[in-house]
């Protein structure tokens, strides 16, 4: 087969592991850098251009969108227009941009799986309200594109909170929401990433933060290890990547006093879980492409 994965370039760490494991197995891969290209929209001949020549869209097979959050809408733009000419996608245009919205995505995954205790509002004043139904503070405050832990704080008094969440619309004028979130204090600076491929789970690990830091992310310096999950949590991990229409994805789990809670879910996951548990995630993305491209482009059933 032939396989485009659209990335930042070749020096990514997951995007040499795909081409790699993609190569070995015997198929043709090139890997385009989404940002530089360009589309014609006409009428029956639709063009991707890259690098001043057309793609020559209809050979290819598969493509595997590794779509960076801040290249969110204009990577799924590319993708979709993939889409169109019936390219099979390990993630479709609308699954990305669905989880990459923070309040939507919530307001999916409310409905499949348990998450922490969620409000969200335009109007600071609204505080005292909100608080009431997060059940007080300490309360972690995200904006509705954060990644990476940034965009991400914890406020410890009803002061700290209503200063941030001024902070976020002074400077938020572009319409991104602002979301508080229930603190979970028996798990603060923990949580499991899970990597779900195909509706399996491939690979698990704990990330943990080494100081004081509630986040455990690892670009913040978090450190992770190899976990083994509970059958509740595999299954919630499946689960929410289905809810939101992923097959390939990442989903953060936090374990509290009532069971595991969905934070969110990832629709470009790092490899670098690879690194920390010795598994292998790379071999089942390219096999979940053989068993499905040559049956034609999956269409995304979950609601919008």
């Amino acid at each position: 087969m032939k396989i485009a994965i659209l990335s930042n370039g070749n020096a990514n760490y997951s995007t040499k592991r795909l081409k790699q494991v993609a190569e070995s197995r015997g198929h043709e891969v090139n890997v385009i850098k989404y940002k530089n290209c360009f589309v014609s929209v006409e009428n029956k001949d639709p063009k991707v251009i890259y690098k001043g020549r057309e793609i020559d869209i209809k050979t290819y097979d598969a493509i595997i969108p590794r779509i960076a959050n801040y290249m969110t809408r204009y990577g799924t733009a590319i993708v979709r227009q993939l889409e169109r000419e019936g390219i099979f996608t390990t993630s479709s245009a609308i699954a990305i941009a669905r989880s990459r919205d923070k309040l939507r995505a919530t307001q999916i995954l409310a409905r499949h799986v348990d998450i922490p205790k969620t409000v969200f509002s335009r109007n600071s004043t609204d505080i005292d309200g909100m608080l009431d139904q997060i059940g007080g503070t300490p309360v972690v405050i995200k904006l509705g594109r954060s990644t990476h832990g940034n965009g991400v704080v914890l406020a410890d008094t009803k002061k700290a909170a209503k200063s941030a969440l001024q902070a976020f619309y002074l400077y938020n004028d572009d319409g991104t929401n602002v979301l508080l979130q229930e603190y979970i204090a028996e798990s603060a600076g923990t949580d499991i990433r899970v990597f779900v491929v195909g509706g399996r789970v491939i690979a698990s690990m704990k990330r943990q933060s080494l100081d004081d830091d509630f986040r455990s992310n690892l670009h913040k310096g978090g450190e992770g290890t190899a976990i083994k999950l509970t059958d509740e949590e595999r299954k919630i991990a499946i689960k929410a990547a289905k809810s939101l229409g992923l097959a390939v994805a990442g989903v953060d789990i936090m374990r509290s006093e009532r069971g595991p809670l969905v934070l969110e879910v990832n629709a470009s996951p790092g490899f670098g879980i690879e690194k920390v548990t010795n598994r292998d995630v790379a071999t089942p993305i390219i096999e979940y492409i053989e068993r499905n491209a040559r049956r034609g482009a999956k269409k995304d059933k979950v609601g919008a």
